[in-house]
């Protein structure tokens, strides 16, 4: 979340940031108007606490109908009191919901666009394949060599669901390894954590409440399905004082992902979009100072993935109306998937400056005896599934219906170079 101060200095750097962001700035006036009766409240219950004190410390030296009047005077003053303190604690929470709803400031190399469609290309790597056949489409290749089963999926689970088999499970579980590997080569400590988290952890990395209703929630236990492993990864170290010398610290992790799609349906077949997801994530814990060059270098590691599976990618700047809520800057990593001729988010590697750390209370210690601060956090996906895995069968495919492995990835498929019927 914001710094309430910087709401309250720079309300009209707010509102201009809501419009550019294709938001309302009705969350911004009610802050506004919640806050100054807050503050008036305030300044009106500790002018008549002074008065209280002051009052009484002369009582004791009064006596007959004059003590009298002044502690039922006294008895008012003490009730209007209780009042202003019962309503400050309710306008408190009307503000701290305000503050929730109110996304972070795009750093201002961030291009103003509304949509996707403003968002900049930085750079395009590698050459698409030229086929010399008409190529397919990866849901077509799963079912030829029987390694995707949409039918036993929505048996199981329901539409969105699918059930990937032989050659197909044992490809997802061999570039999930090479993620890992590759990530932990680059100083990423690997973790695995609890792929449910508790309403703390998804406020604390800006899910809750601005995704709520694109989260599946276990109401019994009050849990949700790990939307993305950025949420248990930085909440790990949730209202903790960092040390110095602790930084920056880098984890690398593979989770099952869920996410409902509410309100969203798809028009593509496949695993393109889909309730449940594999995905390696590397989070980041760094100083505030250079969070922006460590983007830079969180890209850097996700493009060289890319690189190593030998996939033609872009890179895209996301513009104001297409970025997350918690992202102050955020690039997209586009993996070109030649049977649908489209371009496929595989990676998201965003900067959230203190955001996140503001509402997941992680500060350190510049130095022994100074006050702590925020630290900032970054993320990145390396990388998703399984867009992943569409680019790969769609890149790799073969006129005869077979699909070539990519070189570091046989390896995890005991020395395979072909997947066939």
């Amino acid at each position: 979340m914001l710094d309430v101060n910087i709401i309250r200095k720079e309300p009209e750097k707010i509102r201009e940031m809501l419009i550019n962001r294709n938001l309302s700035d009705e969350v911004l006036n009610r802050f506004l108007e919640t806050d100054g009766e807050w503050k008036s409240l305030m300044d009106r219950g500790n002018r008549l606490r002074q008065e209280r004190n002051a009052v009484s410390a002369e009582i004791p030296k009064l006596s007959g109908e004059e003590k009298k009047e002044r502690i039922d005077a006294m008895k008012v003053v003490s009730d209007e009191i209780k009042r202003i303190e019962s309503e400050t604690i309710r306008l408190a929470l009307i503000r701290d919901d305000c503050v929730l709803n109110i996304p972070n400031i795009p750093h201002p190399s961030v291009p103003v666009g509304k949509d996707a469609s403003d968002n900049v290309v930085v750079c395009e790597w590698g050459n698409k394949r030229e086929f010399d056949f008409k190529p397919k489409e990866h849901f077509e290749i799963g079912e030829d060599l029987d390694i995707i089963d949409f039918e036993r999926g929505v048996k199981i689970a329901g539409s969105g669901f699918y059930v990937l088999k032989g050659d197909g499970a044992r490809l997802e579980r061999a570039l999930i390894s090479y993620f890992l590997d590759e990530n932990r080569k680059r100083g990423y400590r690997e973790v695995f954590p609890p792929a449910v988290v508790n309403t703390d952890s998804v406020t604390g990395t800006g899910q809750y409440p601005n995704l709520k209703e694109d989260m599946y929630h276990i109401e019994k236990d009050d849990l949700w399905l790990n939307p993305t492993a950025e949420v248990p990864i930085t909440n790990m170290h949730y209202d903790e004082i960092l040390e110095k010398s602790q930084l920056p610290i880098r984890y690398t992790a593979y989770l099952p992902s869920f996410r409902r799609e509410a309100g969203r349906h798809s028009d593509t077949r496949g695993i393109i979009r889909v309730h449940q997801f594999n995905k390696v994530e590397m989070v980041r814990f760094v100083e505030p100072e250079g969070s922006f060059e460590v983007l830079e270098e969180l890209r850097g590691d996700a493009e060289s993935l890319v690189r190593g599976l030998k996939l033609p990618y872009r890179v895209l700047l996301l513009c104001t109306g297409d970025m997350s809520f918690s992202c102050a800057k955020c690039y997209d990593l586009e993996l070109y998937a030649p049977g649908k001729d489209a371009w496929l988010e595989a990676s998201s590697c965003s900067c959230f400056t203190d955001f996140q750390a503001r509402r997941t209370k992680i500060k350190y210690r510049p130095e022994p005896h100074l006050k702590s601060e925020f630290i900032h956090t970054l993320n990145g996906s390396g990388l998703a599934l399984p867009r992943t895995m569409v680019a790969v069968l769609e890149n790799y495919q073969n006129e005869d219906g077979t699909v070539t492995i990519p070189d570091v990835l046989r390896p995890y498929m005991g020395g395979q170079e072909i997947i066939g019927n």
